[in-house]
């Protein structure tokens, strides 16, 4: 975490009185960092995913309930606090609709979610000699607008 982030998140808690959450981790969201964060500070967008063989390939912790996370620009200055609300492992061809549409992104339909995630998906994969099925596993991760940066 960059020293902006770790600045927002102790002034945050600090302002709160609130004892500091162990886990946090800052991040920018993969495709348009700066496009999906603005829909996470509108309201619009609730829920994100990430292929687990990413998460696999880079030994990196899994997201649980009740973590906190710090959404980065594109340039990695932090512009709000979420907070884990659910975690579920599936196949992308699983998804539901209902979860796609709380992705918030394009016109918020479940065609739009496929075709742009399975997209995004064929060229990661490409990237580290791997190929797209749709039966991809995800990790389908729900969260709350905890706070914006002022």
């Amino acid at each position: 975490m960059n020293q902006a982030a770790q600045n927002y998140w102790n002034d945050f808690w600090k302002l709160k009185g609130e004892e500091i959450p162990k886990h946090v981790s800052a991040w920018q969201f993969g495709d348009n960092p700066n496009y999906l964060a603005q829909l996470v500070i509108e309201g619009i967008k609730t829920a994100t995913c990430s292929g687990l063989i990413f998460y696999e390939l880079e030994n990196e912790r899994i997201p649980c309930v009740d973590d906190y996370s710090i959404i980065l620009n594109s340039h990695d200055e932090p512009l709000a606090i979420i907070k884990t609300v659910d975690v579920q492992i599936m196949p992308m061809n699983e998804v539901p609709e209902e979860f796609a549409i709380a992705e918030g992104e394009g016109d918020r339909t479940y065609q739009y979610w496929k075709d742009t995630h399975e997209k995004f998906f064929t060229e990661a994969l490409k990237e580290i000699g791997q190929e797209f099925s749709e039966d991809l596993k995800l990790v389908c991760e729900r969260f709350t607008l905890i706070d914006v940066k002022k």
